[in-house]
């Protein structure tokens, strides 16, 4: 059986017993950077094997952790930080190991976009998740599409790129978009700016420095 097991995005204390249970019976943890996820095992008490699984080495190794879940071991895998699958690895794993009829069980637990939305002040019961722009190639065209949703947007940005970034959106969607920008979900200094796309970037760049994850929530184009 393969079990996915969302770790904290901030707090330590946002780990969940069952999560800890499961890590603690797994044959082996497959996670995103090791050097990350060995110290935080240890925090936990949890002395297993501990393999590195990320988006460079995924086709390479996938086959192999199919094997070992055939043999019949239990395995665990972890990122760094948040839910397996979202903006993580895990998909080729998991759609692999349902070709091959073998048993996947994703654990509740943290991931960033949750409590930025519900913490947003814009509608929750229709929301459209993007995650991470992409870079280049084909971020016109996917910025255009975006554009005419009438649902709450949801994107991931890095702190380097924040203020390049919410300078597009307000090319894009227009300065008078409601939007909130979120940083640092569950951690010590956890923020949230709310108001116009406009009136947010202004808020950005008064700020002294710029750290963090960020989560940027978009009102959806009005009727």
């Amino acid at each position: 059986m393969l079990y996915l097991v969302p770790t904290p995005i901030g707090n330590r204390g946002d780990m969940t017993p069952r999560g800890i249970e499961v890590l603690s019976k797994c044959d082996l943890i497959l996670a995103e950077d090791t050097r990350v996820s060995r110290p935080f095992l240890k925090f936990l008490g949890i002395d297993k094997p501990v393999q590195s699984f990320h988006s460079n080495n995924e086709h390479k190794v996938t086959d192999q952790i199919i094997e070992k879940l055939k043999s019949g071991q239990t395995i665990g895998m972890v990122t760094d930080a948040g839910t397996p699958g979202i903006s993580d690895p895990a998909f080729l794993l998991v759609r692999a190991c349902r070709k091959e009829h073998i048993e996947v069980i994703a654990l509740p637990g943290a991931t960033a976009f949750v409590p930025a939305l519900v913490a947003s002040g814009l509608p929750c019961e229709k929301f459209f998740f993007q995650g991470f722009l992409p870079p280049k190639k084909g971020r016109h065209t996917q910025l255009l599409w975006l554009t005419e949703l009438p649902c709450t947007l949801i994107l991931y940005e890095s702190p380097h790129r924040l203020i390049k970034g919410v300078e597009e959106l307000n090319t894009y969607f227009g300065s008078e978009r409601l939007c909130c920008a979120s940083k640092e979900i569950s951690k010590l200094f956890e923020a949230h700016y709310y108001g116009t796309l406009g009136e947010v970037l202004t808020t950005l760049k008064a700020l002294p420095k710029i750290l963090g994850e960020w989560v940027i929530c978009i009102e959806g184009k009005p009727h």
